[in-house]
């Protein structure tokens, strides 16, 4: 490495960063004991000096270590990738134990300073090198602090300025367990682009939601928005947004699924505002899978013909998960969507314990240090200085940890809602007086798009039905879709591991007119149902009992609709086996993981 080079990383580490003068790491080691009132011709500043001249040069060795794996990474075989981590591990073990070894000098020293009787009894011990050890900890730490201890004064200045990532000074703006599952949810989602991408996370889904608007909508903008979207997030559209009062954004509810009916849809709003679009921007906001029916839209297409006319799209992909749909890993970046968005609360985590959310975005989007300007995108337009700094929605700890803890077990858990969901939805559409809404099933008008955009095809695990062609009374269909508990859980949050069921009209939708509600195929007798990862066949038989306990008396032979037992078995074999098999290919080849 150059001379200079090594010097301008070594100087990241002086405590006068920002000011030196020091033009050698013999003079930077004088300075930062000069700094702290050190002598160095004692035996505690020889001492001192030897140690802060090795940890200068270790900065800028490991500094040109990070340079050859960026150059290198890509061209490596197998095996020389487990040697790169296993000796990166190793030297991150040796680096702890030089602060390990370090703890006890600093704690005596701080011993001797404070008096531990009288009032010195309230004065607590310093815990900054108690946490060393906690770098070894097999799952992230739960951080529990408001605020951190920080070095010097211009290396706070320098986090106040966003240019010192690794040093925190309030937990609502960064937290280490927080950015343990921002870094996790990256991975999960950019896959091999995930160094292009940053994460915020938000206490639900709706604060993340809220925050990615207000980044990006102005004040008179036109926002395209499709149809079938969470109640919620009507609401917030609806009622706040779109009201003359606060942003006074211009609404169009696209209808369509495909490419080709977005592309109209586009050149028609932009016609019907051209004169508001003059000094206003145009975007887009997509939910696929949509809530209630779980149908899915052609986010590459929406995206390309999007990005092609100069506007961003916004994704809501909490349906998919990473595991059903990742719409950040296609090679066309103009078929990614700018932003995507995940409500935690829902299979991520999975456990219904925890409200939380997600905004994914390209680096520049998300977080530029004071001063910066990345891609013409100025630091002040970023989401982190633009609305995640000042809002405080933030995610704490212990919901972090939650969500971290519920991403283990993801994958199969979709695995086992995927079948669960053909079958279900198969079963219940061979019931002729029983209309279900859900992609899974073969010659849905979704179905192709579902096979085109879903990882292997497979079907999103919230889909709705409807009782609306058997001409069943209110009352018979209340006390048969009351009966269906407790195999169906009468929650309104989903994806759990139960499988919850509920009548949109009358609850996640309400907020829409019914007008609204009727346009978004939400009917009184529509049921939408998340699935869980039960037992299917105990779920399937408790519904039988339910109509034969209620329909059946009043409706004869109603339950007699449902194909038979025998069927249902088949079904469920041939389902499992398919599902199972998609999987075990999407592994790869054994060659694969060897060369």
């Amino acid at each position: 490495m150059h001379d200079d080079n090594h010097l301008l990383h070594a100087k990241l580490l002086s405590p006068k960063r920002n000011t030196t003068q020091a033009a050698s790491i013999d003079e930077l080691t004088q300075e930062q004991l000069q700094h702290f009132g050190i002598d160095v011709n004692s035996d505690y500043g020889q001492a001192l000096y030897q140690a802060a001249s090795h940890l200068y040069h270790a900065q800028a060795d490991v500094n040109q270590l990070w340079k050859v794996t960026n150059e290198t990474l890509g061209q490596l075989a197998q095996q020389d990738k487990v040697a790169y981590f296993n000796a990166k591990k190793f030297l991150s073990f040796q680096i702890a134990k030089v602060l390990d070894t370090l703890q006890n000098p600093f704690r005596a020293t701080y011993q001797s300073m404070t008096n531990q009787g009288g009032a010195g009894l309230s004065k607590h011990h310093y815990p900054l090198f108690d946490n060393v050890t906690a770098l070894f900890s097999a799952t992230p730490v739960v951080v529990r602090t408001a605020t951190y201890v920080y070095a010097c004064t211009e290396w706070v200045d320098d986090a106040f300025q966003g240019k010192e990532s690794t040093h925190q000074i309030y937990s609502r703006l960064l937290n280490p367990t927080n950015i343990s599952l921002a870094n996790a949810i990256v991975d999960l989602e950019a896959g091999p682009y995930a160094a292009d991408y940053l994460a915020w996370n938000f206490n639900s889904g709706m604060a993340a939601i809220d925050a990615l608007l207000c980044n990006v909508l102005s004040h008179g903008d036109v926002l395209i928005v499709s149809r079938n979207v969470y109640g919620g997030v009507y609401q917030l559209l609806h009622d706040f947004f779109a009201r003359e009062n606060r942003l006074n954004i211009q609404l169009e509810w696209f209808d369509g699924y495909t490419a080709l009916a977005f592309d109209e849809f586009l050149v028609k709003s932009k016609a019907k505002h051209a004169k508001r679009l003059e000094n206003n921007a145009l975007h887009v906001y997509l939910e696929s899978p949509c809530n209630p029916h779980g149908y899915v839209l052609d986010i590459a297409g929406i995206s390309k013909i999007s990005h092609s006319a100069g506007h961003l799209v916004m994704l809501d992909s909490t349906l998919a998960t990473p595991v059903l749909h990742q719409p950040l890993q296609r090679d066309d970046e103009q078929e990614r969507p700018d932003y995507v968005v995940h409500s935690y609360t829902k299979d991520i985590c999975g456990s219904g314990a925890t409200t939380a959310g997600v905004v994914i975005g390209q680096g520049y989007r998300m977080f530029q240090a004071k001063g910066d300007c990345a891609n013409g995108y100025d630091w002040s337009k970023t989401m982190f200085w633009d609305v995640y700094y000042i809002k405080g929605a933030f995610l704490d700890s212990e919901k972090a940890f939650d969500v971290l803890n519920g991403m283990k077990t993801l994958e199969m858990r979709m695995l086992q809602k995927v079948i669960n969901t053909s079958v279900f939805s198969q079963f219940m559409a061979s019931h002729p007086d029983i209309n279900v809404n859900c992609h899974a099933i073969e010659g849905h008008p979704n179905s192709k798009l579902r096979a085109s955009q879903m990882r292997n095809g497979w079907s999103c695990p919230l889909f709705t039905m409807d009782m609306q062609g058997g001409d069943i009374d209110r009352d018979t269909f209340v006390r048969f879709f009351d009966g269906l508990e407790p195999a169906f859980s009468h929650q309104v949050s989903i994806g759990q591991s139960n499988t919850i069921i509920l009548c949109p009209a009358l609850t996640s939708h309400s907020e829409l007119d019914a007008e609204t509600q009727q346009k978004g195929g939400i009917y009184l007798t529509t049921m939408r149902v998340a699935m869980g990862t039960d037992n299917v066949k105990a779920l399937i038989g408790h519904l039988i009992n339910s109509a034969r306990l209620h329909i059946d008396p009043l409706y004869a032979g109603f339950s007699q609709g449902f194909m038979s037992a025998e069927q249902i078995d088949s079904l469920y074999r041939d389902v499992a086996t398919q599902v199972m098999q998609q999987q075990q290919a999407s592994l790869g080849k054994m060659q694969e993981w060897i060369d």
